[in-house]
């Protein structure tokens, strides 16, 4: 099991530093200086090509990750069948949660969620 993080911006202009180092305990990060409005985003496909059975991937906020629910469903899904769970750092809930089958029951909560709002 590793801890994947992935941070994004939505311009060049713009500085990651901020949730890099938020990021500072994972294993790899992913970043991109790129607008959320689509999922086609190199990194963000990298970081999805990379992720093994049991990784964690780690956002500071779920907004990095897609700007509606039908991306974020979409990524979450993706997350989801790769057999690797998510954490979001301003979400205490499921901050810091060991335990796998409770990770995973909690991150198919989620994406069920947000199929159900899209």
């Amino acid at each position: 099991m590793s801890k994947i993080g992935y941070a994004r911006v939505s311009s060049k202009e713009q500085n990651l530093d901020r949730q890099l180092e938020a990021l500072q305990s994972v294993s790899k990060v992913f970043s991109d200086k790129a607008s959320g409005q689509s999922t086609e985003r190199p990194q963000l496909q990298a970081m999805l090509d990379y992720l093994r059975e049991g990784d964690i991937v780690i956002v500071t906020e779920l907004d990095r990750l897609g700007r509606n629910n039908k991306d974020l469903t979409e990524i979450m899904n993706a997350i989801q069948q790769k057999g690797a769970t998510l954490e979001v750092l301003n979400l205490p809930s499921m901050n810091g949660i060991e335990d796998e089958n409770l990770r995973r029951l909690i991150n198919n909560l989620v994406v069920e969620l947000y199929k159900y709002q899209a």
